[in-house]
């Protein structure tokens, strides 16, 4: 079997049996890709000439391009999967991928935002709101959530209005895999959804003829709003702020837990609120509460 071939039925796999989400897929479907035009100029096109000195000789040709330790470590991810896979449904006799490597990642601590700092940035969308402009009573609604939740930014725009129980102040997410989540939100937050819902909504709803269905955050021309909406919409909020790192909604879904963590929730509570499928993900948060705790103590202690 050819090895384009073999990747478009893993592909179909992976999207079908494991329900993996659109970003995942893409990023297979483009790593797997690559994989396929390095070995048809080696002269590999069968899937079973497909051997680990190929693989190997991909991720030489990646880190020699200047491709990124995480870029490399992603590549090899998808590889392993995909030989596994094969393996596994008897397209191959053995698995090339077991032996292939990944380079080492250093920690990265994510972007933190002080909780100052979400105050004034909260402040101000509730101060351009009060305006009446669908659109920023929109994004009011919108920052609140993220950080009250601490939820990715897919899963903020597949919110339908149903998602939401206005009564017990929670909402049904739909995150990695398909799977399904309640997670808690806050007074503050749910004043601007109602304001949102009663006002902001249905003036944008009005110029969508129709196209947003049940959704519960509307984009300018009254459709669904698209992640890339929400991520301008949070990178003008966070650009009045110092600091480097990303200026995404990610960075709101970093600070939603590290604040947790600084208040005293437990580890597991901010695990199953985040979606973590591992408690070793959640846990980078609280490298970032004891880096926060010894800046404090180096800036306060007269003997630090």
């Amino acid at each position: 079997m050819l090895i384009s071939d073999a990747a478009g039925r893993f592909l179909e796999h992976v999207r079908f049996e494991r329900g993996l989400s659109e970003a995942t897929i893409r990023s297979y479907r483009t790593d797997l890709s690559g994989l396929q035009r390095f070995a048809a100029e080696a002269g590999v096109t069968d899937l079973a000439d497909l051997d680990l000195e190929t693989l190997r000789a991909w991720q030489w040709q990646g880190s020699e391009a200047g491709l990124a330790a995480a870029t490399l470590a992603r590549r090899s991810a998808a590889a392993r999967s995909f030989t596994a896979w094969a393996a596994r449904t008897g397209l191959r006799d053995a698995d090339p991928g077991v032996r292939l490597s990944s380079p080492k990642l250093g920690r990265h601590l994510p972007r933190v935002v002080a909780q100052d700092q979400m105050g004034e940035l909260l402040d101000r969308a509730r101060e351009r709101s009060e305006t009446g402009d669908p659109k920023d009573v929109r994004d009011r609604a919108v920052l609140e959530l993220l950080y009250a939740t601490g939820v990715r930014v897919s899963e903020l725009v597949g919110l339908d209005i149903a998602d939401l129980d206005l009564d017990r102040l929670t909402m049904v997410v739909t995150g990695k895999g398909a799977k399904q989540r309640t997670v808690p939100f806050g007074v503050p937050a749910l004043g601007a959804v109602v304001d949102y819902v009663r006002t902001g909504r249905p003036a944008l709803l009005a110029r969508g003829e129709g196209r947003a269905g049940d959704a519960l955050f509307l984009g300018g021309s009254g459709a669904r709003m698209n992640v890339r909406a929400v991520y301008g919409l949070v990178a003008r909020a966070l650009s009045a702020f110092p600091g480097g790192g990303p200026r995404g909604p990610h960075t709101l879904r970093h600070t939603a837990a590290t604040h947790l963590l600084d208040g005293g929730a437990d580890l597991r509570a901010v695990q199953e609120l985040l979606g973590h499928a591992s408690l070793g993900t959640t846990q980078i948060y609280t490298h970032v509460s004891v880096e926060r705790l010894k800046q404090s103590y180096a800036q306060a202690h007269p003997r630090a």
